[in-house]
C-alpha cells in the first residue's frame, strides 16, 4: 500500500477551474477528492486523470451539511489525512436588482457562501492536525463591483473578507487560509459570456491580455497557495485577472 504524503478536497472539482486544480495536483504527487454535483463529470475527470489510487469522486452540494460530512469522511476513510482544501464550487445569478429574486439570492449565498463555510468548519480540525492549508476561489468581482450582478459580488465579497478573518484566527494554529480572485475565465460557468462574440468584445477593451483565462492558469496559482513554496502566505487575495484590476476603470481612450 501506496503512503498518502498530502491529501486535498477540491469542490467543483468536475468542470473548469476545480478539474484543472485536481489534474495538476496529482501531477505534484496529491491524492486528491473531487466533489460536485454532477457525477458524470466527476467519473469524467477521473478517467482523464487515470490515478485510481491517488484520486476520488465524492457527488454532492456543498451548501449541504450532510453531504459535506459524507465527503469528509470517505476522503479521510481513504487518504487518512486532509492537507489541503480548496474551496471552488460556486454558482453564479445576475440581473437588475429589482429583477433578483429571493430564491434566487438565497441560492447563490448557500452555495457560494455557505458552501465554503460548511466546507472549513466541519473540516478544519482535521487541517490542523497536519498544519494545512486552505485557498478559497473568489473573483475579481468579490473585490470591486460588476453591472447587475450584485448577488454574485455580494456572496464573492464574503469570501474575500472571510479569508481574512480566517486567515487571523487559524493562522497561529498552523493552518493558512488565502484566496485567488480571477477574472473571466473559459468554464461552463462562465460559457455565457465567452460564448457571445459581442460580450467577448467588450471584455478585450477592459482586459489588458485581452483574452478569457483558461483553467489551468488559475490551478496553477491555486497549487502553489497550497504549497510549501507559499509558507509564509497567509490572508492573500492573489488577483490572477490578467492585469484587469490594474485599471482605475476609466476608458481605453488609445483604442
Amino acid at each position: 500500500m501506496s503512503v498518502v504524503k498530502r491529501a486535498a478536497i477540491v469542490t467543483g472539482g468536475g468542470t473548469g477551474m476545480g478539474a484543472a486544480t485536481a489534474r495538476l495536483l496529482v501531477q505534484r504527487g496529491w491524492s486528491v477528492t473531487i466533489f460536485g454535483r454532477r457525477k458524470d463529470k466527476l467519473d469524467e475527470v477521473l478517467r482523464d486523470i487515470d490515478q485510481d489510487i491517488n484520486t476520488l469522486a465524492v457527488p454532492g452540494d456543498v451548501s449541504n451539511r450532510e453531504d459535506v460530512q459524507l465527503l469528509i469522511d470517505a476522503h479521510l476513510e481513504k487518504f487518512g489525512r486532509l492537507d489541503g482544501l480548496v474551496n471552488n464550487a460556486a454558482i453564479v445569478v445576475g440581473g437588475p436588482i429589482g429583477d433578483v429574486s429571493l430564491e434566487d439570492w438565497k441560492k447563490v449565498m448557500a452555495v457560494n457562501v455557505d458552501g465554503v463555510f460548511n466546507m472549513i468548519n466541519l473540516s478544519i480540525e482535521h487541517l490542523k492536525k497536519v498544519k494545512g492549508s486552505i485557498v478559497n476561489v473568489s473573483s475579481v468581482s468579490g473585490v470591486r463591483g460588476e453591472w447587475a450582478f450584485s448577488p454574485y459580488c455580494a456572496s464573492k465579497g464574503a469570501v474575500t473578507n472571510f479569508t481574512h478573518s480566517l486567515a487571523l484566527e487559524l493562522g497561529g494554529q498552523g493552518v493558512r487560509i488565502n484566496a485567488v480572485a480571477p477574472a473571466l475565465t473559459d468554464t461552463d460557468m462562465a460559457s455565457f459570456v465567452t460564448g457571445s462574440e459581442e460580450m467577448m468584445a467588450m471584455m478585450r477593451n477592459r482586459m489588458p491580455l485581452g483574452r478569457a483565462a483558461k483553467p489551468s492558469e488559475i490551478a496553477a496559482p491555486i497549487v502553489f497557495l497550497l504549497s510549501d513554496d507559499a509558507s509564509f502566505i497567509n490572508g492573500a487575495i492573489l488577483p490572477v485577472d490578467g492585469g484587469v484590476m490594474a485599471s482605475s476603470g476609466q476608458p481605453n481612450f488609445t483604442g
